[in-house]
C-alpha cells in the first residue's frame, strides 16, 4: 500500500505509467474512491503517469487532524509533492471538482489543463444559484433500485445494471465518515466567487450527462459560463457518473481534450 503523510492526513495513493511521462491526477466524487478510476487508468497509462488516490475520510485515506473537506486542497498539494510533481493534468468527478478547481485557483501555473466532470466545484455566482433553484424536482419518479447509488442513476441501474451495482459496491469500501456532514465538508472545501473564475485562465473542459439528477445540466452550464478558457460537452444517455456510464465517450473526451 502506498501512503502519502500530507497535511495532517494520510493519503492513499495508486501510480501507473511511465514515471517520466506527463502527470494526470484523477479526484474522485463522494460516492467513489481511489477505485472509482478502473476505466480511466489504461486508457491513459501508455502515455500519462496517472495517479488516483483517496480524499480524506474515504477509501484507505485516513483524516487524522479531522479537518475534512477544509483540507482536500492542502491533501492534493502534499501529494504532488510527495510525488516530486510541479505540472499536472487534473480530471476531477463531482466532489472532485472542489479539489481540482480550488488547486487551480491557488497555483494556477501549475495546472496544464482541468477536467471538471458533473462538477460545479463549489462556484457560487447569483446565476448557478438560479439554475440550481430552478432544476430541483427534475428527476423523474421511479425510484432507484435499492442497491443503486444516486451517483450512477436510474438509466445506468436499468441499463448496465451490473456497471450500477458495482458503483455501489465501491462506495461502500468507504468508511462511515465519509458521508458524515457532507455538505459542511464541501462547503469548506471551498467557494469560489466569479471574479476568481473569471481570472482563471488554466484550458478547462466541463463534461455532463444530459440526464445528471445530482448536479444539473443547468448548474453546469452556468458554472463553465464564467471561465474565459473553458467550453462544455453534453453527453446524452448518460447520468451524474459520466466516466464510468459511458467511459469510452468520457475518455476520448478527455483524451482529445488533453492532447
Amino acid at each position: 500500500m502506498t501512503y502519502a503523510s500530507v497535511a495532517g492526513a494520510e493519503i492513499y495513493y495508486e501510480e501507473y505509467g511511465p514515471a517520466t511521462g506527463p502527470a494526470i491526477v484523477f479526484a474522485h466524487g463522494a460516492g467513489g474512491n481511489h477505485l472509482s478510476w478502473w476505466q480511466q487508468l489504461p486508457a491513459f497509462w501508455d502515455r500519462y503517469r496517472c495517479i488516483s488516490f483517496a480524499h480524506r475520510r474515504f477509501g484507505q485515506s485516513k483524516d487524522v487532524d479531522g479537518r475534512g473537506g477544509a483540507a482536500f486542497v492542502d491533501d492534493l498539494e502534499g501529494l504532488l509533492g510527495h510525488l516530486g510533481i510541479e505540472k499536472v493534468r487534473l480530471v476531477a468527478q463531482s466532489m472532485g471538482g472542489w479539489t481540482c478547481l480550488g488547486f487551480a485557483l491557488r497555483h494556477p501555473d501549475r495546472v496544464e489543463r482541468l477536467v471538471m466532470a458533473d462538477t460545479h466545484g463549489g462556484l457560487r455566482t447569483d446565476e448557478i444559484a438560479e439554475a440550481m433553484k430552478s432544476s430541483r424536482g427534475l428527476a423523474g419518479d421511479d425510484s432507484l433500485p435499492p442497491w443503486a447509488h444516486p451517483g450512477a442513476g436510474r438509466r445506468m441501474a436499468k441499463e448496465q445494471p451490473a456497471l450500477a451495482l458495482l458503483y455501489s459496491q465501491v462506495q461502500a469500501l468507504n468508511p462511515p465518515s465519509a458521508r458524515e456532514n457532507l455538505g459542511e465538508q464541501l462547503r469548506a472545501a471551498g467557494q469560489p466567487t466569479g471574479d476568481e473564475a473569471a481570472a482563471l485562465t488554466v484550458p478547462i473542459l466541463y463534461i455532463v450527462g444530459e440526464e445528471d439528477e445530482v448536479i444539473a445540466p443547468p448548474v453546469i452550464e452556468a458554472a463553465a459560463k464564467c471561465y474565459p478558457n473553458a467550453r462544455l460537452e453534453r453527453v446524452p444517455r448518460a447520468g451524474h457518473s459520466v466516466y464510468w456510464e459511458r467511459a469510452d465517450v468520457f475518455n476520448k473526451l478527455v483524451a482529445d481534450f488533453l492532447a
